[in-house]
């Protein structure tokens, strides 16, 4: 492919990340290769010079800055001779991709800047330090720079937009970044700017390379700007679809908002979806439903039951629900209750250590889950799972783990994430992670539904409202215990569970087929523009 044909052809590639920026990297690196104007087209052999960083036109030759530029032309100088009306330009003045001046100040407004350089009009300034090593512009008139630039002044080989456009091509980008010195700020010496190799064209030529570049810039402006206005639209169009899925959840609604330009991200769709479930506003109410009220009098009862034949304890009483601490405006067929009242356990585990305990080999003891392993929905980690000595069983019973318990992280950034523990029985939980059993032998409360209540974006934020902030913020047991949840009828929580891994799955294959066009285009580009670059034999 040629590069004119793939500027012609964008739109095949514009769906790769950074494709515009890899398009002026592709111009720049072609025009100091010599593979972009017509009449420069035989390339040494890789073998005439081992040291060139690649093959060049016959009629070019490799030469080093210093012998083609003054690295050292301007010496630093005193701020009491420089005129306060002087120019005086610092790297945040300089536009990487363009190479130009955006912004220019006087001595008097930048007299606390670092110790100043002059520079003569056609000077090269060039930025040293990363990550501002694209930043290069010829000077258009005389002042003074900042020590983070080091003026070049080209000899009378090469002129100074040919030095601008090697400078930032990707061959010098990895010289520099090779021979960058200082861990706090790593810059560029200006000994080893001055040792860069540099390709060499006759100066007519280098006029008509920069000629082209600059007339294929222009068309990467252009690009740009269709970009922008594509992500603008697309923007307005995932808004609009956005409000019409919340109005009207469905999959054709959500189609619309996944877009190759969209700005809503999968993230956030998914929390979307969570909160009009939670809200009730994801599938109709059916007046048919068996009332909520019996749900809650059906666990009542049973845990009055167990607790009578001893199988169950006597748990701390809770204080009835107040309508304006809850977290979200509810149906009214929905009922509150507290996390307690759905439960016949809460409880937490603690630290081996703290109980004289020792991680062992899988063999030897038994699975260890901490909050690390706890995700949204579904363990997490489970390649690298810990384990310690069986014994931990007995310290702590109540902890012990069985297929099906609830696990919330109480302590650090992953508060309130929730996930169903679905491994093995037996297994224990350290101090960080709350167990949550729901009552048995009833059929009241999905336990997906819980999870997808308590991984909303309603529940995390009224979480997060209780929390305790020391040295890492948490949430107590007792917290836990108080929570609010809301009950939909029964055949309505398997409605909305039902809906919700529908449109999840909906999203997660969405986003699939979006990274995989994003990954397509990127190597379709990637392949296009090593076949350009690559040395012609």
């Amino acid at each position: 492919m040629k590069l004119a044909t793939l500027f012609e052809k964008f739109d095949q590639f514009a769906d790769a990340p950074d494709s515009v920026a890899k398009m002026r990297e592709l111009v720049l690196e072609l025009a100091v290769r010599g593979r972009l104007i017509p009449n420069a087209r035989s390339p040494l052999s890789a073998s005439s010079d081992q040291s060139a960083p690649f093959p060049i036109p016959a009629h070019w030759r490799w030469s080093t800055l210093s012998e083609v530029a003054h690295c050292r032309a301007s010496a630093k100088v005193s701020p009491s001779s420089i005129s306060d009306t002087a120019w005086v330009i610092d790297l945040e003045d300089i536009v990487g991709a363009t190479g130009q001046i955006i912004q220019f100040a006087t001595f008097a407004e930048r007299r606390s800047l670092s110790t100043k350089a002059a520079f003569e009009p056609g000077d090269v300034l060039y930025g040293k330090l990363r990550p501002y090593l694209n930043k290069v512009v010829v000077a258009p008139m005389s002042g003074f720079c900042t020590t983070e630039i080091i003026p070049l002044r080209p000899g009378p080989l090469i002129s100074a937009d040919f030095i601008r456009l090697y400078l930032r091509s990707q061959t010098f980008l990895r010289y520099a970044a090779q021979r960058n010195y200082g861990m706090k700020m790593p810059r560029l010496g200006t000994k080893d700017l001055e040792s860069a190799n540099i390709p060499l064209p006759p100066l007519a030529e280098q006029k008509r390379i920069v000629a082209k570049v600059d007339d294929l810039m222009a068309l990467c402006d252009q690009l740009d700007a269709q970009q922008e206005e594509r992500k603008m639209r697309h923007a307005a169009l995932a808004r609009a679809s956005l409000a019409q899925f919340t109005e009207a959840p469905s999959p054709d609604s959500l189609q619309y908002i996944f877009h190759p330009s969209y700005d809503i991200r999968p993230a956030d769709l998914r929390k979307s979806i969570l909160k009009l479930a939670v809200q009730g506003r994801l599938v109709p109410q059916d007046p048919n439903d068996e009332p909520a009220e019996k749900i809650l009098a059906g666990i009542a009862a049973t845990k009055l039951r167990l607790q009578k034949t001893g199988e169950l304890g006597r748990g701390k009483p809770v204080e009835p629900l107040q309508s304006e601490r809850l977290p979200i405006e509810a149906p009214q067929s929905w009922r509150w209750a507290r996390l307690a009242e759905l439960t016949e356990l809460i409880t937490k585990g603690s630290s081996p250590k703290w109980q004289g305990i020792a991680y062992v080999s899988e063999s030897d003891g038994i699975l260890f889950i901490t909050s690390e392993n706890v995700g949204n929905y579904v363990l997490r980690k489970l390649d690298d799972l810990k384990y310690v000595a069986k014994g931990f069983n007995k310290i702590e019973p109540r902890s012990v783990l069985k297929r099906g318990d609830i696990l919330m992280n109480l302590v650090g950034a992953s508060i309130g994430r929730t996930a169903v523990y679905d491994l093995h029985d037996g297994a224990n939980i350290n101090q960080a992670v709350a167990l949550i059993r729901l009552v048995r032998e009833t059929s009241g409360v999905c336990p997906r539904f819980l999870l997808h209540y308590m991984n909303s974006p309603s529940a995390i934020d009224y979480m997060l409202s209780s929390r305790v902030v020391n040295a890492q913020p948490n949430i107590s047991l007792a917290d836990v215990r108080e929570f609010a949840v809301p009950i939909p009828p029964l055949a309505e929580q398997r409605r909305i569970v039902a809906k919700v891994d529908q449109l999840m799955a909906l999203v997660d294959e969405l986003e699939s087929q979006f990274a995989t066009s994003c990954a397509t285009a990127s190597n379709l580009l990637s392949a296009v523009v090593a076949e350009l670059t690559a040395a012609q034999e």
